[in-house]
């Protein structure tokens, strides 16, 4: 094989430290594959959980349980008719929907799925977090401005005055835990999002019970600011079809629309993946300093082959529930397929668990552990979004005063009062 493929493998830098493009390169189809698959699952889950929340069944005729309908939904948004407004801007109409989904995605390439499980490593890795999500404003007020109609234009100069209001009180958050990571041997704290999650690992502690009560407050105000940040109920004013018929992509349609929908998921899950970095030890398993040892690492190890195993469990069950039918036979079928494949990714992780235990096994256990790092990412991660449901399955909207209100008059004083005290009690304790 060509050295540039083989000269990265068992490094511990992330590519870009090393200097390797091909690997950077391979990372960045990696995440935005993954990325869009999880938006597609993610669709399914929402639609699902909200049927089930409200007493339904939500999708259940394109594929076993409805697990076709993204599918079904990306085809018709490929086939519909793409509508352009006669008095818009083409140009700056057709781009508007690519700088939203352009910075979701760019934030990926700093967020740590494990110790060399990202793109880049910079040193500056926050400062570029937030510059770049912010970007995502511009998409909506472009595309708000560009479609030349008074209903978008509304919906964008609210939703931007949104989200610049709870950036403010999201970044204060970010900052108290940049101060966290100052109480080390040197006295010097770090931007990097991995030497954050290093910082916690040397600390013994996840920066959300650091300081407490002050690190958990920083979390809220944070985990409150991204629901907004991201347009999502109960702060999706933006898109209130009830107010504003659909905000500042309503002469949107078809494949342009779907870059916004998109846009919002990568967005949601970014977001989620800053938070777990910040304050819940990004790759980190729970209880690594308490539960120490060969045995409770190879207990946490079997925690992705039994996830799986659990999936497929579910979705046999599903199988042996379906009407004994011949109009379900199809489905039948296909949800058995599906059961038994996450079945087989269960049996090969378990397999590599197994293997990566081994003596003179040194391949596998490299493989065993990014596999961890990246489960118990992932799980993290897995959980917010489902709080993203949950809200948006509970609360009502906020009206445009209030969400202001709660912004400013709320998430701002309590954030700076966070910092403040961060940083008097980490001098006091330094």
């Amino acid at each position: 094989m060509p050295d540039f493929v083989t000269s990265y493998l068992g490094s511990t830098l992330t590519p870009g430290e090393a200097g390797n493009q091909f690997w950077a390169l391979v990372y960045v189809f990696v995440i935005f594959a993954g990325v869009s698959l999880a938006v597609m699952s993610m669709n399914w889950l929402e639609r699902k959980a909200l049927a089930h929340f409200q007493i339904r069944l939500g999708p259940m005729r394109t594929g076993p349980h409805g697990l076709l309908q993204p599918i079904a939904d990306a085809i018709k948004l490929l086939l519909k008719e793409d509508i352009i407004p006669a008095g818009a801007d083409r140009f700056v109409f057709w781009v508007a929907p690519l700088i939203g989904l352009l910075a979701a995605f760019t934030v990926y390439t700093v967020i740590p799925f494990g110790p060399s499980q990202a793109v880049s490593d910079m040193n500056i890795g926050i400062l570029f977090m937030l510059g770049v999500s912010s970007l995502g404003v511009l998409g909506v007020v472009v595309a708000g401005w560009a479609s030349n109609s008074n209903y978008p234009l509304i919906g964008a100069l609210r939703s931007s005055a949104q989200m610049v209001s709870y950036e403010v009180a999201m970044g204060l958050a970010v900052v108290s835990a940049i101060l966290m990571t100052s109480l080390n041997e040197t006295g010097t704290g770090t931007l990097s999002m991995i030497g954050i999650v290093r910082a916690q690992q040397e600390q013994g502690v996840w920066f959300i019970f650091k300081f407490f009560p002050l690190g958990l407050i920083a979390f809220i105000v944070f985990a409150i600011a991204m629901v907004a940040e991201t347009n999502r109920a109960p702060f999706d004013m933006a898109e209130a079809e009830s107010e504003l018929t659909a905000g500042y992509h309503t002469e949107y349609s078809g494949l342009r629309w779907s870059l916004f929908m998109l846009a919002e998921y990568a967005a949601m899950i970014s977001v989620s993946s800053i938070a777990v970095t910040l304050w819940l030890g990004g790759w980190m398993r729970p209880f690594s300093r308490l539960l120490r040892g060969s045995a409770w690492d190879l207990i946490f190890s079997l925690f992705p082959a039994v996830t799986f195993m659990g999936l497929a469990a579910v979705a046999f069950v599903g199988v042996v529930r379906m009407p004994r039918r011949s109009d379900f036979k199809v489905q039948k079928i296909g949800l058995a397929v599906f059961g038994w494949l996450l079945g087989f990714i269960a049996l090969m992780l378990l397999i590599i668990a197994i293997a990566g235990r081994s003596n003179g096994a040194a391949i596998p256990s490299t493989v065993n552990q990014s596999i961890g790092y990246i489960y118990w990412f992932l799980l993290k991660v897995a959980v917010f979004m489902y709080l993203f449901i949950w809200y948006r399955a509970t609360w009502p909207r906020y009206r445009f005063d209030q969400l202001m209100r709660v912004g400013w008059k709320v998430l701002l004083p309590i954030s700076l009062t966070v910092l403040v005290a961060t940083a008097i009690v980490g001098i006091l304790l330094s």
